[in-house]
């Protein structure tokens, strides 16, 4: 799901940016416009909605997709500029939460404080994965298979560390979600590009539907099946 959603967020931040030609800098603040009101919508609510939750998780998604590229080539930093700087402000976001004396774990979180220190982190996680992605696919010379192979590489063996090893899975979990971005950014090149530039030559249009289905079919079935267990619990 979260894949599903990041790739997404790069095909409709691009759809918006690029196709729609509405320009980095105002899609940026449409996006992060969306992204402050479905986060407060959350941060409102009292209980997990996976609907909601999923929301967020692509408002973030887009919003750093457009943000990364006002970066990168609007401000004209450059792909690997920009990953620096995101990933220092992305330690900064973790240091400041340690610090805080809170546990990093993503089901311990139960004040407006932490959730809040949360989404900030995967906002500028997916911003820094849509940085990483377009330097693996642009500079590093893999192109776009050659990077979403390579990211894929490490979400595979992030996924054998939880299940062999007795590394944190708190550690793991977080190393997966940056993960997820870039792949998604590379996986969106992939499916969005020519096929004279190595993609499948969907578009943003045709790659955004099928991506937005997916996601909305794995979301009806997590919530049908949080109904299910909700009601086994009660009887």
């Amino acid at each position: 799901m979260k894949i599903a959603a990041t790739t997404l967020g790069e095909t409709a931040g691009d759809l918006l940016s690029m196709t729609l030609n509405v320009g980095y800098a105002f899609s940026s603040m449409i996006l992060i416009s969306l992204f402050l009101i479905t986060l407060v919508t959350q941060l409102k609510s009292k209980q997990y909605h996976p609907l909601l939750y999923w929301i967020v998780i692509l408002s973030t998604s887009t919003a750093g997709t457009t943000m990364s590229d006002y970066m990168d080539r609007t401000l004209g930093l450059g792909y690997a500029k920009g990953t620096l700087i995101l990933i220092t402000i992305l330690a900064t976001i973790f240091i400041y939460w340690r610090a805080s004396a809170h546990s990093f774990s993503v089901q311990n979180i139960t004040t407006f404080k932490v959730e809040l220190l949360y989404w900030t982190a995967i906002l500028f996680s997916n911003t820094l994965g849509t940085a990483l992605g377009d330097f693996l696919a642009d500079d590093s010379g893999l192109g776009f298979a050659g990077g979403a192979l390579l990211i894929g590489g490490l979400i595979a063996l992030t996924a054998l560390a939880y299940y062999l090893t007795r590394i944190s899975k708190t550690l793991l979990f977080w190393i997966a979600f940056v993960l997820t971005r870039p792949f998604g950014a590379t996986m969106g090149d992939v499916l969005t590009k020519s096929r004279e530039r190595g993609g499948l030559n969907f578009g943003t249009i045709g790659s955004s539907a099928i991506l937005a289905a997916v996601l909305i079919i794995l979301i009806l079935y997590t919530t049908l099946n949080q109904s299910k267990t909700a009601k086994t619990a009660l009887s």
